[in-house]
C-alpha cells in the first residue's frame, strides 16, 4: 500500500488543482501502474487522515483531492471552468468563526471554506467566445 500510496501523493503533487478519485485512478493506469480504485480511494483517505492532502466537496458533491503547498490552515479559492486553485488565509473567516462559536458557547471550533469563482483565463474565454 506504501508504494501505491505514495504514487497517488506524486501524482497530486503534480496537479495545479483538485482531482478526483476517478480522474487519479484513470491517470495512474494510463501510466502503467497496477492499482485498482479501491486502492485509490484508500490511499487518498490516508494522505487526507494524514493531513498530507486536502479533500473538498465540488458544487455536485464529489469529492476532489489535493496536495497544498502549506500545513497550516488555510482555504481555497477554486476556478468552477478550469479547476485552477489558489491556496488563501482568511483572517476574517478565522475571527468570525470563533466569535460565532462563542456567542453561542462552543469551543474548540473548526471550520471548512471554500470559494468557487471563474479565474480571469476563463472569463476571458467566456467573453471572446
Amino acid at each position: 500500500m506504501s508504494s501505491r500510496r505514495d504514487a497517488v501523493r506524486s501524482l497530486l503533487a503534480q496537479s495545479d488543482g483538485f482531482r478526483s478519485a476517478q480522474d487519479i485512478y484513470a491517470e495512474l493506469r494510463a501510466d502503467g501502474a497496477k492499482i485498482g480504485l479501491t486502492t485509490v480511494y484508500r490511499a487518498l483517505q490516508s494522505l487526507a487522515d494524514a493531513g498530507q492532502i486536502d479533500v473538498l466537496r465540488t458544487d455536485d458533491g464529489e469529492a476532489v483531492y489535493r496536495a497544498c503547498a502549506t500545513g497550516r490552515h488555510h482555504h481555497h479559492l477554486v476556478c468552477r471552468g478550469c479547476g485552477r486553485t489558489v491556496e488563501v488565509d482568511g483572517p476574517a473567516v478565522e475571527r468570525w468563526a470563533e466569535a460565532v462559536g462563542a456567542e453561542h458557547g462552543f469551543t474548540a471550533i473548526t471550520h471548512t471554506v471554500e470559494v468557487f469563482g471563474t479565474c480571469s483565463s476563463c472569463s476571458a474565454v467566456a467573453s471572446a467566445g
